[in-house]
């Protein structure tokens, strides 16, 4: 098939024939072009060794799939597709009142920062379920956020003794910091070498260290904190941008420890 768009190129098929070979490398170069800005490298290699019949595919099933195709997307205003699931939401509230939809309302306005709102729509879920793990778990954590750690604790304390895993281990995450803001560090170092146990989240690591320090612990916090430190380079650019201050507070707390 390459050989049909050189022969189209060299005008072998008359001067019509060339400007379809002109229109198909145009396309080849725009799909590679396309590819190699998204990442897309495999699709970019079959592209560029195999022509024409990839250009078509990768323009189906990656580009016109992706939205590229239509001149609009990407140019929502931001927070637009929140007020139009709030909005769904507090009509289906009116109509159905169900504890799974005063959750997602509240999840989105968590999200938003706006803990008041959140917290009066985890309530109202509360008040529908108070069994459900995911209702109670976030109203902790909505709760502890806004520091009221004592209302907290219970339900936070409720939620990971029967699944300690729940919300990949943020649950638990959210009850040591919990326990530590009411005083309770002992207990909170318990609950942060359980998190660790399960998982390697520098949130927990330079917290746990945190503690420890307090406690002049200094060589099990040091060996935390050089930890999350060396993983630091070999994380996604994604997670070294989202984990940014914890890899920062883990070499502010590192200098922080006394030498040896």
């Amino acid at each position: 098939m390459t050989n049909f768009v050189f022969q189209l190129l060299n005008g072998d098929s008359g001067w019509f024939g060339g400007i379809i070979g002109l229109a198909l490398t145009a396309f080849h170069l725009w799909m590679l072009i396309d590819a190699l800005r998204r990442g897309e490298y495999i699709w970019a290699l079959f592209i560029f060794f195999f022509p024409v019949l990839n250009d078509i595919l990768y323009f189906f099933l990656v580009y016109r799939a992706s939205g590229s195709g239509n001149p609009l997307a990407g140019f929502e205003l931001p927070g637009a597709a929140d007020r139009r699931q709030i909005k769904k939401l507090q009509a289906d509230i009116h109509h159905l009142d169900k504890p799974h939809l005063h959750l997602q309302l509240a999840d989105i306005y968590f999200s938003q920062g706006r803990l008041e709102e959140a917290e009066a729509s985890y309530r109202a879920a509360y008040e529908r379920d108070s069994k459900d793990e995911d209702i109670r778990a976030h109203l902790g954590n909505c709760l502890a956020r806004r520091g009221k750690s004592q209302e907290a604790l219970p339900l936070l304390q409720a939620v990971c003794a029967q699944n300690p895993k729940h919300d990949y281990g943020y649950t638990l995450m959210t009850l040591a910091e919990t326990q530590a803001a009411t005083g309770l560090v002992d207990l909170a170092l318990t609950t942060w070498r359980q998190v660790l146990s399960l998982y390697g989240y520098p949130r927990a690591r330079v917290q746990y260290a945190d503690l420890l320090i307090q406690k002049k612990e200094y060589a099990e916090a040091r060996k935390s904190l050089e930890e999350v430190i060396h993983d630091a380079p070999y994380v996604t650019k994604f997670q070294r941008k989202r984990e940014a201050v914890w890899f920062n507070r883990a070499k502010a707390a590192l200098r922080s420890i006394p030498d040896k």
